[in-house]
C-alpha cells in the first residue's frame, strides 16, 4: 500500500475501534492472520510465513522463512545458497532465513480475507456486547420503548439501544400499545445461541407480575412482605398470596398504598387485569378460605386422595356462584394459588363441583 493508503487504513481502524468498542491490538492480529492465510493460499500453504503490520504507519511486511540449500527445488520453502547470500552474506547450508515478499503479489486476496475477518470480528463483538447487556438484566423488570405492533400482535421494542421483538404469545392479551409508549418488560433467561443471543421476554408470565409488585411496593422489595405464590390468567385476573411475619404490618394496606396509589400503578400496567390480594396462612383451611374470597365459606376439610391433596369446601347455595366464579375462574385460581385441588359442594343434593368444571 502507498503511504496515503496506509494512513487511510489506520484511520479506518481507529474509527472502527471507537464506534464498535473493539480491541485495536486484537483487530491488528486478526488482519495479520487473514493476510497470512491469503499468502499461504496463493503460495501453496507455505508454513513459515509471517505478516506484520506496523502499528504506527500501517506498513505491511510479509516475510517467508526459507531453508538454505545447495540448489533449491521447492522455491516456496527453499532458497539456494547463492541467492541466500544476497540477503545474508554469512548464510550457509541448513540455515533458516527470512525473505521479504512483495506484498502486491497477494494484495487482492489478502485484502478480501482481511475484510471478512474484520466483519466477523465486528459481528462477534456486537453479539458478545448484546449478550453482556442482557445478561446484566436477566430475571429483572426493565422499561422499553415501543416501536410498533404488527398485524399479528407482535410487539417491537427498543431496549438498551437494541431492537427486539416480543411475540404475541408472551404479551398480556389486553396489551395495546402505540409508537413511543414506555412499557415494563420482564427479561427471563438469557443465553448465547450459535448466531444470536437468546432472550426470553414476557409481559404474560407470573414473574412479570412478581417483579411489578416488587417495584411498586417497597415492603415486598425489602422482604417485609413475602409473596408466597401467584396464580395468574394474564389479561383477566390474578391472585397473589402475601404474608408478613410482622403482626403490626397491615399487609393488604401496604400493597394497596395510600389512596390506592400503589395498586393503581400496577393495575395501569396490567391494562385492566384484576388483582386479588390473598393473605397466606400456614393453616391450609384458612388459606383456602382466603383464596376463595369474596365467597363466604361454610366449612373446609383438607384430605388426601391418591397422593393428591384435596380441599372439600362447603358453601351456602347463594354463595356457590361467587366461590366458583365466572367460568370457574375463582376456584381455578384459588386451586393453583394453594397448590391443591378444590371441590366445592352445597347442602342441596350434595352436588360436587371441582375447579376444573
Amino acid at each position: 500500500m502507498s503511504a496515503r493508503d496506509q494512513k487511510l487504513f489506520l484511520t479506518a481502524l481507529d474509527q472502527l475501534v471507537e464506534e464498535k468498542g473493539l480491541d485495536k491490538e486484537e483487530l491488528f492480529t486478526a488482519i495479520e492472520t487473514a493476510m497470512l492465510a491469503a499468502y499461504k493460499k496463493n503460495f501453496k500453504e507455505s508454513e513459515n510465513a509471517v505478516v506484520e503490520i506496523n502499528r504506527k504507519n500501517g506498513a505491511i511486511t510479509l516475510k517467508a522463512q526459507k531453508k538454505v540449500v545447495e540448489d533449491a527445488v521447492d522455491v516456496n520453502t527453499e532458497i539456494s545458497l547463492e541467492n541466500a547470500k544476497i540477503y545474508n552474506k554469512k548464510a550457509k547450508i541448513g540455515d533458516l532465513i527470512d525473505i521479504e515478499v512483495n506484498a502486491s503479489e497477494f494484495r487482492r486476496n489478502a485484502i478480501q480475507n482481511a475484510k471478512q475477518i474484520v466483519i466477523q470480528k465486528v459481528r462477534e463483538h456486537e453479539k458478545y456486547t448484546r449478550f453482556i447487556k442482557f445478561k446484566k438484566i436477566e430475571n429483572s423488570l426493565v422499561t422499553a420503548l415501543v416501536k410498533k405492533m404488527d398485524e399479528n400482535g407482535n410487539l417491537y421494542i427498543e431496549l438498551n439501544d437494541i431492537e427486539a421483538i416480543i411475540p404475541f404469545k408472551d404479551l398480556n392479551p389486553e396489551d395495546k400499545f402505540e409508537q413511543g409508549d414506555r412499557i415494563s418488560v420482564y427479561i427471563g433467561e438469557v443465553s448465547e445461541g450459535s448466531k444470536f443471543t437468546k432472550v426470553e421476554y414476557s409481559r404474560r408470565n407470573e414473574e412479570f407480575l412478581k417483579k411489578l409488585l416488587e417495584r411498586e411496593i417497597p415492603e415486598i422489595a425489602n422482604k417485609d412482605i413475602e409473596i408466597k405464590s401467584i396464580a395468574r390468567e394474564a389479561g383477566s385476573r390474578s391472585k397473589i398470596a402475601v404474608y408478613s411475619s410482622d403482626p403490626n404490618l397491615d399487609v393488604k394496606g401496604a400493597c394497596i398504598g395510600r389512596n390506592s396509589t400503589r395498586i393503581q400503578s400496577i393495575l395501569k400496567e396490567l391494562n385492566g387485569e384484576k388483582l386479588d390480594l390473598v393473605l397466606w396462612d400456614e393453616d391450609e383451611r384458612i388459606f383456602v378460605k382466603n383464596a376463595l374470597s369474596p365467597a363466604s365459606i361454610y366449612s373446609i376439610e383438607i384430605v388426601e386422595i391418591d397422593n393428591e391433596k384435596v380441599a372439600n369446601v362447603e358453601v351456602n347455595p347463594d354463595e356457590l356462584s361467587l366461590a366458583i366464579g365466572k367460568k370457574g375462574q375463582n376456584s381455578r385460581l384459588a386451586s393453583k394459588l394453594c397448590k391443591l385441588r378444590i371441590n366445592i359442594k352445597i347442602d342441596e343434593n350434595d352436588k360436587v363441583i371441582s375447579e376444573e368444571e
